[in-house]
């Protein structure tokens, strides 16, 4: 699940980053509101961060703009994330469509909790459990459980088997899994999808009934299901 995070600030946007990483969350940054624009342009994410008081554009006109533009793209969630904590302020970015509004400064735990109910709302369920098998995921602690035990990922292989999971049953191709693992600024191509597809598949290795398995449709994707189903 990929994050844009606008802050021009760059040891609170490296905190953060780092922060929302750690919380399993794939987090793309821009520190300034043109190509926070952009990137809104041609990119999708599940939830945008935005600080109001920034360089190039104001926060508050690349909210403008992503409303403006409508479509899955135009609704993406959107919390405000400023020292401009004036009710003027925030009524202005309220109405502009702002989904939630956090003063500066905060609570680290605040805003992780404000993150998972606007991912959770975004989702249209306030908590949500997909199921795979003995594979389950909790949106709320954003965990895997696998035969009742939690399951050791690193943050890319976590991406990699959410993505999968939460379209359980329908393929998902390798450019997707791409954008949500990867950010712009990685260096990397698509064919590093297949080592996380081979790491994530190991781990989900399991002799029993019940075990999920990632199987791969030669020009589709993958397809995370039940061991043995039908493809």
């Amino acid at each position: 699940m990929r994050i844009l995070l606008v802050e021009d600030h760059t040891e609170l946007q490296h905190w953060l980053a780092k922060a929302l990483r750690d919380a399993h969350l794939s987090v793309e940054c821009a520190d300034n509101g043109a190509d926070a624009d952009a990137l809104l342009h041609t990119q999708e994410y599940a939830l945008l961060i935005l600080d109001l008081t920034l360089p190039k554009m104001d926060g508050l006109e690349v909210l403008k703009r992503l409303r403006a533009r409508g479509g899955a793209r135009g609704k993406t969630p959107v919390l405000i994330l400023t020292a401009r904590g004036g009710l003027e302020d925030r009524v202005q970015g309220l109405n502009l469509g702002a989904d939630d509004y956090l003063a500066k400064p905060f609570e680290l735990a605040e805003l992780e909790a404000r993150v998972k109910a606007l991912l959770r709302r975004s989702q249209g369920s306030e908590a949500l459990v997909y199921q795979c098998g003995q594979l389950s995921f909790d949106t709320v602690t954003r965990m895997f459980s696998y035969f009742g035990t939690a399951l050791n990922l690193t943050p890319r292989e976590h991406a990699v088997l959410e993505t999968l999971i939460t379209r359980s049953g329908r393929a998902v191709s390798k450019e997707k899994l791409f954008d949500e693992v990867f950010s712009l600024a990685d260096d990397a191509n698509l064919d590093a999808i297949e080592l996380y597809i081979h790491r994530v598949r190991k781990k989900l290795e399991r002799p029993e009934d019940g075990a999920a398995a990632i199987t791969t449709l030669r020009g589709i994707g993958y397809l995370l299901q039940p061991r043995n189903a039908t493809a």
